[in-house]
């Protein structure tokens, strides 16, 4: 119904002002902005259905202030350019139609009306409402109860005698196991689910539902609700530092932990996370590129199931051999949406639904072949009775070319466990989440049955259960889960870590360069990354009041404040307000401590713009003195006029030298 209402009330607005309102700048600029907005809610709300099947929600904001490194772009291509041109030519349709009168004299009212609507309209839309409701759920007091339930287990599991093997299936919900609906989709898998202990009833709550949550609620116990501010997320170099996940509790307890994925582990920071809760062994696209017998083998996020899932075999065999405690998670990929890969090993490469194939079924019926043989070589190995086998999806598949059928199902999240140790056949059909997966294998490991939200489904109660409104509970507990990323308030002492490169104040630890907004009661963290603008652009849009922090290479900053420093790649540390006084350190100890010394000084708005507009000097425009170019400075030496053909250094990716030009 809203969405009928504001499309109705934007309708109106562009007829009343092209029609009634009559020539006038700035009633024009100013109906055509909100027009415009509504027009981007809208195109943002269709590309995030596009993607997560419901609208605008905690995976999109996660996923955009997050590093996308790694990302598989290229099925996305034409629907991106296809929103671009429809986005320039809806403006340009609107800029024509808004203008037809523009001969007319101005009459206010019309006009006033025309942007009342227009407002009304860009309210009224579920774009608005939707990103209105997350911005408000992170700033909610929670709920009183969340102490109650949220507990945390011993950190380590007294004798523990069993390897965990734990594979996340991409999006491999268990309703693609229903043979009834879908005929012999999964025949190796199912077969092996049916082997084992298979709970049925595995729901998603908010804040599960996409990879990297998926991954945090069954290894913490928790959703994966962060703070958005200033990007902050993507700024920390630890991840829920306070928690106790399980995969800190099996490196207490004499584990080694390993994390096998085809595509590259940046992405979503999935690499921070597993550094951040006991993993010290992570391989990636990138680290398994030196090591696969076909580097060249790859679909658009990576390596296929197939190479990942045997070089997941090859490292079980190795520390099987080793006689070693470990535990190798590994995640799949070829069951991605929109439609999934077929990796070129498997025997089953098309699946026909509906009397057409389907891609998306296609890359289940595959991907659960690989996996199964992986299983398979697990149990015919003479280690598979100290092994403890988990298959679980990551989440509920989004919009793929399945979905529409998979929604006309019973869905849940798949999660099956195998014991080599003691083999058991039985499905349980307890109610439970996504959550509760990682107290269920602590339990089974001969560790304590509850780990944060979650409980054992062998000997304990799920939040599911105990709470017939889970979904809105996990809701009102989101602000209690953001605080436990102990975003800091304050900042009066630091240290730099050069060996790290991270900085640590109250308590928080942040990767290097950082720029630091810094007022009475918030800290607000600024990174630097891929998809975001350079420190000294984003410093360069601060009030000339504000407090600032930047720590960053010595030369990036020396320019304005020490030129002393302008050749310099070490760290440097400036602080000040653009429109005060500013000052430069230099780091020049491996582990270095600073402190905050903001002054309340004059403000000088000349000192102000000359500072911004220092800042806003782009690299190649900047001059430095030396007989020759210094490949890790930006710019070029004094007599150079014009570069071109040199590609600088980054904090995010490998330096690359070409041939210079004066």
């Amino acid at each position: 119904m809203s969405e009928l209402l504001s499309f109705a009330l934007f309708l109106a607005s562009v007829l009343i002002y092209a029609w009634k309102a009559g020539r006038n700048t700035w009633w024009f600029a100013a109906t055509l902005t909100v027009l415009g907005l509504f027009v981007v809610l809208n195109i943002t709300l269709f590309a995030s259905d596009y993607f997560t099947g419901a609208g605008i929600n905690d995976a999109v904001l996660y996923t955009l202030t997050n590093s996308l490194t790694g990302a598989g772009v290229s099925k996305y291509i034409l629907p991106g350019i296809g929103i671009v041109l429809g986005l320039t030519a809806v403006f340009g349709a609107l800029g024509w139609i808004l203008r037809r009168r523009r001969h007319h004299p101005h009459h206010f009212g019309y006009s006033l009306l025309a942007l009342l609507l227009a407002l009304g309209s860009v309210d009224a839309s579920p774009a608005f409402r939707q990103i209105t409701e997350l911005v408000k759920s992170q700033s909610r007091d929670g709920d009183p109860d969340f102490a109650a339930y949220y507990k945390e287990p011993s950190k380590t599991i007294p004798d523990p005698k069993l390897n965990l093997v734990y594979i996340y299936g991409e999006s491999l919900e268990r309703t693609y196991f229903d043979n009834e609906a879908f005929p012999d989709l999964t025949p190796e898998l199912g077969a092996l689910k049916n082997e084992g202990l298979d709970f049925s009833h595995t729901q998603q709550l908010p804040g599960t539902d996409y990879t990297i949550a998926g991954m945090v609620a069954s290894q913490c116990g928790i959703p994966l609700f962060a703070p958005f501010e200033g990007n902050a997320s993507a700024s920390v170099s630890s991840f829920f530092p306070q928690n106790i996940c399980l995969g800190d509790i099996l490196k207490n307890s004499g584990y080694q932990n390993y994390f096998v994925q085809g595509a590259n582990l940046r992405f979503a920071g999935k690499d921070v996370f597993l550094k951040s809760h006991g993993f010290d062994h992570l391989y990636g696209s990138e680290e398994l590129k030196s090591v696969v017998a076909d580097p060249h083998y790859r679909n658009d996020w990576g390596f296929y199931d197939d190479t990942v899932l045997d070089e997941a075999w090859k490292k079980f065999e190795e520390l099987s051999r080793s006689g070693q405690r470990f535990s190798l998670f590994t995640l799949t990929v070829d069951t991605h949406h929109p439609d999934g890969f077929i990796s070129r090993t498997c025997n089953r490469k098309k699946y026909d639904f509906d009397g057409k194939p389907n891609q998306s079924f296609s890359a289940v019926s595959c991907s659960q072949e690989n996996i199964a043989a992986f299983i398979n070589k697990i149990k015919a190995s003479p280690w598979f009775k100290d092994t403890v086998i988990v298959v679980s999806s990551d989440h509920l598949a989004m919009n793929n070319t399945a979905w529409k059928y998979l929604n006309k199902q019973d869905r849940n999240n798949l999660f099956f466990v195998i014991r080599g140790d003691k083999p058991q056949q039985e499905t349980l059909a307890v109610k439970r989440n996504t959550m509760d997966n990682g107290a269920t294998v602590l339990d089974i490991l001969g560790g304590d049955n509850y780990l944060g939200l979650g409980r054992s489904s062998l000997s304990g109660q799920s939040m599911s259960e105990i709470f017939l409104n889970i979904k809105e509970k996990t809701l009102a507990w989101k602000p209690d889960i953001i605080r436990l990323w102990k975003f800091p308030k304050e900042m009066k002492e630091f240290t730099i870590d050069q060996q790290k490169n991270i900085i640590a104040f109250s308590g928080s630890h942040f990767r290097l360069p950082l720029l630091l907004r810094v007022s009475d009661k918030r800290v607000e963290p600024l990174p630097e990354s891929e998809y975001s603008a350079p420190l000294r652009f984003q410093l360069a849009d601060f009030a000339p009041r504000d407090n600032f922090v930047w720590v960053d290479r010595c030369y990036k900053m020396a320019q304005l404040w020490a030129p002393e420093l302008a050749l310099s790649t070490d760290w440097c540390v400036s602080q000040g307000q653009l429109g005060g006084q500013q000052i430069v350190q230099h780091v020049d100890k491996t582990t270095w401590q600073g402190k905050t010394a903001f002054k309340d000084t004059v403000i000088d708005m000349a000192r102000y713009k000359g500072n911004v507009d220092t800042l806003k000097i782009v690299d190649n425009d900047i001059r430095y003195k030396a007989d020759s170019f210094i490949f890790n400075v930006a710019g070029a030496p004094e007599e150079v006029k014009q570069f071109s053909g040199i590609s600088r250094p980054e904090s995010w990716g490998p330096l690359v030298q070409r041939a210079a030009g004066r």
